[in-house]
């Protein structure tokens, strides 16, 4: 009795998560694959083996909590106390890993002007340095937002689709074994399919954009500061002095500027290699708020994911692991 029990539960964990729905009989999907193969020349058979076979689950596991949700949702699920336990957790790894990849983070650095810590911090804290690069099926997922729902997102998630298609077919590969985020973004870099398209580079001279090539991932996130106006040679944030607790007195985040000499009472507590206004970085702790000077860079960060708590994780874990490199093979990378 319990090894036919054993043998059922194997067969409901197997089978569950490849269970079909048949989405070629909607109107609305009628319409998408009518348009993707008559404006970008796919096969209809090919799009109706695509549709009709959609996974019902397209998880592959349970979403992670903590640096890997997305915009503003990361603020909300703790303070920035949390934010640094996480990513703090994630120094070893991130000088292993620009260790290893040295040659190719220099020639980013020598070709965009970004510097490798802000490219491997990203990496770490997107895929955990290429260890975890999505919880989900892309193509299932993003079919499942474009037409289960008729909602606003649907048409911004409906252009990820076509996206999806189209990159897979420059590159050759089938948009189903394609995994990702729960918003479809994809590989190391975690690139949306639009996103891919405009700033995925071949920094490995390949012939391919693949964002689950390190290499070319490192030159795509290396790319994407640079077209979004990163300053080379210039300081990102520092953390500054204020009177009390919490700090209330002027509007904070990075689409709040200041002139320095008009922040009367905020001063910085080290050096800061910057001279344009500055914004006001507020982390919300336990029993206290910490602010923070935001420079130009800072900026260019949340053009990568629009949540300062995400463009702070980014800077400090990449002084954490500029930090540790130099400690442990006593010289910088460069």
């Amino acid at each position: 009795m319990k090894i036919i029990k054993a043998y059922l539960i194997l067969i409901f964990v197997t089978f569950t998560p490849l269970m079909a729905v048949d989405y070629t009989k909607k109107p609305q999907v009628k319409k998408f694959m009518h348009s993707m193969q008559y404006k970008y020349g796919f096969k209809k058979k090919t799009l109706d083996m695509w549709f009709k076979n959609v996974r019902k689950n397209s998880y592959i596991r349970r979403l992670r909590q903590g640096l890997y949700c997305g915009g503003g949702r990361c603020r909300s699920m703790g303070s920035w106390d949390i934010y640094y336990f996480e990513f703090n957790k994630r120094v070893g790894g991130g000088i292993y890993f620009m260790n290893k990849f040295k040659k190719t983070l220099k020639r980013a650095y020598k070709r965009y002007g970004i510097p490798p810590e802000y490219i491997t911090a990203i990496i770490g804290i997107e895929s955990n340095y290429g260890v975890m690069r999505g919880d989900y099926f892309v193509f299932d997922r993003l079919v499942h937002l474009s037409f289960d729902k008729n909602d606003r997102r649907a048409k911004f998630y409906r252009k990820q689709l076509k996206a999806l298609l189209r990159l897979s077919a420059r590159e050759k590969i089938d948009p189903k074994d394609i995994r990702g985020s729960s918003s479809g973004a994809i590989g190391l870099a975690q690139f949306i399919p639009t996103t891919y398209k405009s700033f995925a580079v071949d920094f490995n001279k390949d012939g391919k954009k693949q964002m689950n090539n390190v290499v070319d991932a490192i030159g795509s996130i290396a790319y994407y500061l640079k077209r979004h106006h990163w300053r080379k040679n210039e300081d990102v944030a520092v953390r500054v002095k204020y009177k009390g607790n919490r700090f209330d007195a002027l509007p904070t985040g990075y689409n709040h500027t200041y002139y320095r000499k008009d922040l009367e009472g905020i001063t910085p507590r080290g050096k800061f290699n910057y001279k344009g206004k500055v914004s006001l970085i507020k982390l919300e702790r336990h029993r206290w708020d910490e602010l923070w000077y935001g420079g130009k860079n800072f900026y260019v960060i949340t053009r990568y994911n629009h949540s300062s708590y995400y463009a702070m994780s980014v800077h400090l874990l990449a002084q954490q692991i500029k930090k540790a490199y130099k400690k442990r093979y006593h010289k910088s990378i460069f």
